[in-house]
């Protein structure tokens, strides 16, 4: 089944990919791409977005779009810096805001138009801009008013031309998403019929018609990406998909017999390797954060080859890629992102695995793998399983790497998880997890002095992991937690909570 679909070009908004995930929870299939790399056949874009940018149309180094297959073409909606760049270029004027226009607003001028249908005076929106719109473009028709946004939203007469300068897409903008289905499916006429249900059947179809009677190798982490991934190769091959769960000693207590377990109740056909005592030996004396990456990496490629090639003729290796993690590779002016760290499964393979690549949810945000993973009928408690980093405990332990190091963690993260689950509070955190200090601290058990190690407790909530903020747990939580970790786990004497948000700290600490 063809799908309509909307294109979404990006102009390095730190919001796009929220336009992308608004959009689909409408059911409508959207896609990103740098704004200068329009694909070629639009064909079946049936509109198109302009996303925000952090430059301004007014500098010598404003983004220029091609929009010549676009405007008057298809049914288009520029938001903030694509508002800003349609009236700066085409009649209107832009200049620097004499006021700081960030943050929540109120409309107060709405006027009777099929794009703000359902809109009224009061509705609270998102500014995040520096310049301002001071005249309309050519044919421009006021729509909508703040009280400090004169041009907070308009149309462009003879076209299907909008254009708003706040964000629909955050959350702050109460009726963001009434507005986006007003312009999408009231106004471009876009089906909503891309739905989990859809996905599966059509994606377990391409997959059949993809890989035929030929062997599938995946390797399976335990998480949530793989997992589903997996399930969709299974409905779509079944036995020739060959899972493979590779302990590497850095996973959380009980884990990998845990988890193995749960893989083969769903009928799986799944090996379990043990190899811990391989990682463990590759990270010996490392300490320093890219280097532990790059070697847990490395054994596990080797691991993974070693399996692979007891399976004969083998043809294709399936990766639980995301749609996060290809946008993320390009940036709005085409080229690579910023690398903040390294990834254990990014980089392709090495040249000795002759294997082609299959990835059935390289399409899908994380809250849609999960979405999916529910339509098939899939464990609750696996779907709603907190991110776990792929070299597992060992970027959280900073600094060396040692097997006392490894079980003192996992005692420590035990107690946090479990405490978690006990209290009701698990699935309010988006994700959670201890880390080991590469410090000692003074202690008094009893009337002795002690010197032990210090953990700190992270949990954050949020829906990409792009941004996050930290979680306020409980104080009696806390204590509980607290008292529990130093009085169950030999080697700690002190426990500390990460109240530090994402930017500018990262989730993980390293």
């Amino acid at each position: 089944m063809q799908h309509d679909k909307v294109l979404i070009l990006d102009f390095g908004s730190q919001y796009t990919q929220l336009i992308a995930r608004r959009v689909r929870e409408l059911n409508i299939y959207s896609e990103i791409f740098p704004f200068n790399k329009v694909p070629k056949d639009l064909d079946g874009y049936k509109a198109v977005i302009l996303s925000g940018s952090p430059m301004s149309v007014r500098s010598s180094e404003a983004f220029h779009p091609d929009l010549k297959c676009i405007r008057g073409v298809k049914p288009m909606l520029a938001v903030c810096y694509g508002a800003q760049y349609l009236a700066h270029f085409s009649g209107g004027e832009v200049a620097e805001s004499n006021t700081r226009e960030y943050g929540r607003a109120n409309l107060s001028l709405v006027e009777n138009d099929a794009f703000l249908k359902g809109i009224s005076v009061g509705s609270q929106v998102w500014m995040s801009h520096s310049d301002t719109i001071k005249s309309l473009p050519t044919n421009g028709k006021l729509l909508a008013s703040t009280n400090d946004v004169k041009n907070a939203a308009y149309k462009i007469e003879g076209e299907t031309t909008y254009a708003i300068q706040f964000h629909p897409e955050v959350y702050h903008s109460t009726d963001g998403k009434k507005i986006l289905e007003n312009f999408l499916i009231n106004i471009a006429n876009v089906n909503a019929d891309w739905t989990p249900n859809a996905f599966v059947g059509e994606t377990v179809e391409a997959l059949q018609k993809q890989i035929g009677s030929d062997k599938v190798v995946l390797g399976l982490s335990g998480g949530v990406d793989s997992s589903v991934a997996a399930m969709l190769l299974h409905k779509a091959i079944g036995e020739n998909l060959y899972c493979i769960f590779v302990n590497n000693g850095l996973l959380r207590k009980n884990e990998y017999t845990d988890v193995l377990e749960q893989y083969k109740g769903m009928g799986l056909n799944v090996k379990g390797v043990d190899a811990s005592a391989r990682f463990l030996d590759a990270l010996a004396g490392k300490s320093d954060p890219e280097e532990k990456r790059k070697a847990i990496g490395r054994v596990f490629i080797e691991v993974f080859d070693d399996e692979a090639n007891e399976i004969e003729n083998v043809t294709y290796l399936a990766q639980g890629t995301i749609y996060p993690d290809i946008i993320e590779s390009v940036s709005a002016t085409g080229g690579p992102s910023a690398t903040i760290k390294s990834h254990h499964n990014v980089g392709g393979l090495p040249d000795f695995m002759k294997l082609k690549i299959v990835e059935p949810l390289k399409a899908l945000f994380k809250d849609e793998v999960r979405r999916v993973g529910a339509s098939m009928n899939m464990d609750p408690t696996l779907l709603g399983r907190h991110p776990f980093p792929g070299p597992g405990l060992a970027i959280r332990i900073l600094g060396d790497i040692t097997p006392e190091k490894v079980r003192i963690l996992q005692e420590v993260d035990a107690v946090f998880i479990n405490g978690l689950r006990t209290a009701g509070l698990y699935d309010k955190v988006w994700q959670a997890g201890a880390i080991l200090l590469p410090v000692n601290s003074v202690g008094v058990m009893g009337d002795e002095r002690t010197y032990e190690k210090c953990v700190a407790l992270r949990a954050v909530e949020s829906t990409d992991g792009m941004t996050a903020d930290w979680v306020n747990l409980p104080y009696e939580f806390l204590q509980k937690t607290s008292n529990d970790i130093i009085n169950k786990v030999k080697g700690v004497n002190r426990v500390v909570y990460d109240i530090s948000s994402k930017p500018p700290a990262t989730i993980e600490w390293e």
